[in-house]
């Protein structure tokens, strides 16, 4: 598993980070990381003594080369670690950290915390992996947002009800605090399990820890009773107030692309901080970091449940359009009735709104595919499922606004070859020798175009009556396409083999079948 800093080093090597020396206002960093290709580390920031790196996930291969393996992998990857997770394990503290702020030292103020969007409430840490330790289903592990408000206090974006929310919300019968570690810049694949969405009493770290071959490093808090990852860069050691939801918090970016509204939130008091040393902040991009990061996690929670429902499944996109959240194509080999159990199956996982089941001929990864299913496999009062009443993200612009929790309408389309269809209705165009002719071997450059093979049959030996007597004994085998039919008749002109078909269509020798292969009259089948 690699640490944030090889992490930095592999994608400088291989040209996927740029290092920026020119003193650069904190202000303007996700300004910078949005106009860039690759992820950009800030070296010399204004105010400030740590660098800062951002946009390390920003794209599908940057996710891929932080896991090292394919994207069609990772999926695959995550579900076999749900099967069998590696817990973390505590690692007695070393002498980890260069230094410790405690107490009424904390300065949150001190770090390089950006600001995102024009409308931001203010600086936000964003990639700040957050452990709590429930009572009764154990470590938790979740990446949350948290804007600095006060030297030592921030608010925590829990307004999505999940497993941390809960913790919270019962503590807050109580009017008890929740300790917590706030992890910043730690390995991207703790990240990234981090904010996969397991099922209650499922350690996100084992998750990691799966992936990775051995157990995720922790260490413990000096300052609250809760482990640390030992691989941080800066760990916050901090307690979620019993404020309730009554703290303003906000305006974010969300995901969606949007700026998320104004919303009442926790506060979070902080206890301690710890910097490794040459300590480097990293600051998740959003949306785009945000995004990428989710997608295969997604994917892997729709293979699962696919699985169970029977469905054979040949390719998945959790679609970038659909902010890699919402939007599903999925391809499966069909049976009978698989199509719609596959579209209830799939909207039941995340909050997924929207997907499209296609045939395993379909590139769910071509937009311009999936199109064409929809326009020519689709009849709208036949093929389209509306299920109502649905567990829905708060965040989605277009639900109408309410002070209760949200629910959504969800939409299934089967874009799968209709059953009972004969398959000629869907065969697809195709070129004659598309494999073997090539258009650069007639390009101005190239004396002689692409040779094709002759048998010992000469042009000049076979006449009108030979090809015709080919051709029938052909067609006495088996049906033949036209083209198939030529095809075996090397050697002879195609405009002899065009005439010879004439004159057995003249002589009504020969007819078409449903398929538009060529028959021998005799031989056809009446019905």
């Amino acid at each position: 598993m690699k640490e944030l800093r090889q992490f930095v080093d592999e994608l400088r090597n291989v040209n996927e980070l740029e290092d920026i020396w020119h003193p650069v206002d904190v202000r303007d960093v996700a300004t910078l990381v949005d106009q860039s290709s690759p992820a950009l580390m800030f070296h010399n920031v204004i105010g400030y003594t740590c660098p800062v790196v951002s946009g390390l996930l920003s794209t599908r291969r940057r996710v891929e080369l932080s896991l090292g393996c394919e994207t069609a992998e990772l999926a695959e990857r995550l579900r076999k670690a749900m099967d069998a997770p590696i817990d973390p394990v505590i690692v007695e503290n070393s002498d980890d950290w260069a230094f410790v702020q405690e107490m009424s030292d904390v300065d949150l103020f001190a770090l390089p915390v950006p600001i995102f969007s024009q409308f931001d409430g203010g600086p936000t840490i964003t990639a700040g992996v957050t452990l709590a330790q429930d009572p009764t289903y154990g470590l938790n592990a979740g990446t949350y947002r948290f804007q600095v408000k006060e030297k030592n206090l921030t608010g925590i974006d829990i307004v999505t009800p999940n497993n941390l929310r809960r913790l919270a919300e019962n503590a807050l019968l109580s009017n008890s605090p929740v300790p917590v570690s706030i992890n910043i810049g730690t390995s991207p694949l703790n990240l990234i399990a981090s904010l996969y969405k397991a099922p209650l009493g499922v350690n996100e770290l084992g998750i990691a820890g799966s992936i990775k071959g051995s157990a995720v490093q922790l260490g413990r808090c000096k300052t609250v009773d809760v482990p640390y990852l030992k691989d941080s860069e800066i760990v916050l050691e901090a307690e979620i107030m019993p404020t309730g939801w009554t703290k303003p918090e906000g305006r974010f970016g969300e995901f969606t692309g949007l700026m998320g509204s104004v919303h009442f939130n926790p506060h979070v008091r902080v206890k301690a901080v710890s910097y490794r040393k040459n300590a480097i902040y990293y600051a998740l991009h959003m949306p785009w970091e945000n995004i990428w990061i989710k997608e295969h996690g997604f994917q892997a929670m729709l293979e699962r449940v696919l699985k169970e429902a029977n469905i054979e499944v040949t390719a998945i996109n959790v679609t970038p359009g659909g902010r890699c959240h919402w939007h599903a194509v999925i391809s499966i080999r069909k049976h009978p009735g698989d199509a719609r159990n596959a579209i209830t199956a799939a909207l039941s996982v995340g909050d997924f709104k929207h997907v499209v089941i296609v045939d395993e001929d379909i590139d769910v990864f071509n937009a311009d595919e999936v199109e064409w299913a929809i326009a020519t496999r689709v009849q709208a009062d036949q093929d389209i499922v509306i299920l109502s009443g649905m567990r829905s993200k708060p965040l989605d612009p277009s639900l109408t606004p309410t002070l209760g929790v949200p629910t959504t309408s969800k939409c299934g389309i089967d874009a799968t070859i209709p059953d009972g269809v004969p398959p000629e209705r869907y065969h697809r165009i195709s070129y004659p020798h598309a494999k073997s002719v090539k258009l650069s071997d007639f390009s101005p450059n190239t004396k002689t175009g692409s040779k094709v093979e002759e048998n010992s049959t000469s042009k000049e030996t076979v006449d009108l009556t030979g090809v015709i007597k080919i051709i029938l004994e052909l067609l006495t085998r088996e049906p033949l396409y036209f083209v198939d039919l030529a095809d075996q008749i090397q050697g002879v002109d195609f405009s002899m083999i065009a005439r010879a078909m004439g004159d057995l269509h003249v002589n009504q020798k020969i007819d078409q079948d449903s398929e538009g292969r060529y028959v021998l009259i005799a031989n056809r089948k009446t019905t």
